[in-house]
């Protein structure tokens, strides 16, 4: 979709999670490429100030910052209220994050967390900014998925777990919501260089850039209902989608033992 199109089609804002790294970042970034003014959300003000600063320097868009948590229960409520005020036409909840290792090992405070980010805020945002968009007969959702959403991932578990429910509800809203004028779509993407890995204490080598990612999602917003960025990403993707679910997981869990096998000393 052209730069000026998007807007035509979907602005004038766009919000835009986790904007002040990596994925969340990009997306911000081609967002005001293509015209649209961006609201900023992430937890750190300071960042998202400067990524403000650049995107008015760089684009002459209007911003908004809203520094917030969305793991905190009324973390995407207080989202919400911040652009009441504005035409949104455009939802990217980029924010997010993993974990990785045994799953009965890892501290339950931070899978809960990870749930209340990945899927919970997820939810509130998705249902209330798919009820604006619908009433407007317009808009765009863009949900961020993984390549481990296909099956489920020893040693990333719950982690694949919440990015197959982001998978599982951008398909139905692709489907329930395209007939109100608001197009669906999820970004499924492989390793990617960002913060994720520290975040998630694993070691990743091949790996996809954040801007290809977003480029990729934009130019496919309102065409697919699913993007697979990079060339890496569909590799391995579709060389496993034959196999049956387990097999998936098993080769799947093989590469995750590679990506944390530093966890246990052994590497």
């Amino acid at each position: 979709m052209t730069t000026r199109a998007l807007r035509d089609r979907f602005g004038p804002w766009a919000v835009v999670t986790g904007a002040s790294s990596g994925i969340g970042l990009a997306m911000a970034r081609e967002a005001a490429r293509r015209g649209l003014d961006v609201v900023l959300v992430a937890r750190r003000r300071e960042a998202l100030d400067r990524v403000a600063g650049e995107l008015r320097a760089r684009h002459a868009i209007a911003t908004r910052v809203v520094a917030l948590d969305l793991a905190r229960p009324d973390g995407a409520t207080e989202l919400l209220a911040a652009t009441r005020d504005l035409d949104i036409g455009l939802l990217v909840a980029a924010a997010g994050f993993g974990t990785s290792g045994a799953f009965i090992d890892s501290p339950l405070d931070r899978e809960l967390e990870m749930l209340d980010v990945n899927c919970r805020a997820v939810l509130v945002l998705a249902h209330e900014y798919g009820r604006r968009l619908a009433a407007r007969g317009s808009g765009g959702i863009v949900l961020l998925s993984s390549m481990l959403a296909f099956q489920g991932t020893p040693l990333a578990a719950h982690y694949s777990a919440t990015k197959a429910w982001v998978q599982s509800l951008a398909d139905g809203l692709h489907v329930e919501l395209s007939p109100r004028g608001v197009s669906v779509i999820a970004t499924a993407p492989g390793p990617t260089r960002s913060g994720f890995a520290a975040r998630a204490n694993m070691r990743m080598s091949a790996t996809v850039a954040p801007d290809v990612v977003a480029r990729t999602t934009f130019r496919a917003l309102g065409r697919k209902s699913t993007v697979l960025p990079g060339a890496l990403t569909k590799l391995l993707v579709y060389s496993l989608l034959p196999l049956p679910r387990w097999a998936r997981s098993r080769i799947v869990g093989a590469v995750m033992r590679g990506m944390t096998r530093h966890q246990t000393g052994a590497g």
